[in-house]
């Protein structure tokens, strides 16, 4: 099994941690977001997976070599000269998805999910179709493109942009299998797979749609990243509870690397994730918030909805809240109060900023 995972953009809507870190690096849950895809792929059985990225890849080198021999796992990278949308890439790199008959699947980077792999390859050799789309449902489909089904039938029979009206609550959730087939349909010049491909294997019947079991997120920015940490760490409850935090100062789910030191008297969590080399002061209080590793919070601060980035410090007495983000080595006074602040790397800041805004 061969797989193409499509990097969309420079982390753009991930900033300011993607200034330092290139996104599939940053750490979601204390271990960087391409990780978890690619751990679920290597249980699957996957021998060969090539990155599509349109930034030049040196920046990811020394960890590609790392997993490729931990793993057992080749990993190869298919730079784009200029962004191919989400069809493109897989032309560029048909080489290696159409080598034999098997089928490959296509991910995009900022999905997190329970990666129900080995369910997916079997549901859609049952079904004998070009393609599978994994669907979630949701609770607003107007906001998106839904996928509608034939009726009692897993074949899709059309999608619908934003319905004002309800036809379906399922959407693609970014990943995908297909047989090297689809191959034929796709140049390597910029097209979308959602638009342009798609609906045109849905006409002829050769598309078919499974439902995700389990929780789904896009984590490509601040307030979505947070988010899927809390359906993560609700995951990681269910299925290996002994992986998180437990103790007077433990609130709900939190997940806490061995190398960070916690004062006394604090209250942490619910939905927070303490990264590698953190320490947390005395009486400090943490919810839905991220510290990303080398990390300080000083004593009494009160961080919630917030993303404190490598190497940075919240000093005492602090506040933030808002979807904060700090960018790496950011220095925050004492007593600041911070509302929906995203400040760039290398940054100190000793006025509060009330009201949402980038600081520069």
């Amino acid at each position: 099994l061969e797989v193409l995972r499509l990097n969309p953009g420079f982390g753009t809507r991930l900033r300011p941690l993607t200034l330092t870190v290139p996104k599939p690096l940053v750490e979601f849950a204390n271990k960087p977001m391409i990780l978890h895809q690619i751990e679920a792929l290597v249980q699957a059985g996957v021998t060969d997976i090539v990155l599509a990225v349109n930034y030049r890849p040196e920046n990811m080198a020394a960890f590609i070599e790392k997993y490729q021999k931990e793993l057992n796992v080749s990993i190869t990278f298919s730079v784009e000269t200029e962004p191919l949308g989400t069809a493109g890439p897989l032309a560029l790199a048909a080489e290696i998805l159409g080598k034999d008959d098997s089928p490959f699947f296509v991910l995009n980077s900022d999905v997190i999910c329970e990666f129900p792999f080995n369910e997916l390859v079997q549901f859609h050799k049952s079904h004998g179709g070009e393609g599978t789309i994994l669907v979630t449902r949701v609770d607003e489909p107007s906001k998106y493109g839904v996928v509608v089904n034939k009726q009692n039938s897993t074949q899709i029979d059309r999608f619908v942009e934003k319905p004002q009206k309800f036809v379906s609550n399922k959407i693609n959730a970014g990943l995908y299998i297909f047989n090297p087939a689809i191959l034929k349909r796709i140049q390597p010049v910029p097209t979308s797979i959602e638009t342009e491909v798609f609906p045109f294997m849905a006409e002829e019947g050769q598309l078919h749609s499974m439902e995700l079991p389990g929780f789904w997120m896009d984590v490509g920015q601040p307030k979505d990243f947070l988010t899927g940490v809390g359906l993560y760490l609700t995951s990681v409850h269910k299925k290996t509870p002994k992986a998180l935090a437990t103790g007077p100062s433990f609130v709900g789910n939190v997940l806490v690397d061995p190398t960070a030191t916690i004062g006394e008297n604090c209250k942490i969590g619910p939905n927070v994730v303490i990264g590698p080399n953190v320490v947390v002061g005395d009486g400090v209080r943490l919810q839905r918030t991220v510290l990303l590793e080398g990390a300080e919070v000083k004593d009494h601060a009160w961080l919630h909805s917030t993303i404190v980035g490598w190497r940075s410090t919240v000093g005492r007495w602090a506040r933030t809240e808002g979807v904060t983000v700090t960018g790496d080595d950011v220095q925050i006074s004492d007593e600041i109060y911070l509302n929906g602040a995203k400040i760039l790397p290398h940054k100190s800041i000793s006025t509060n900023v009330p009201e949402p805004k980038i600081i520069l």
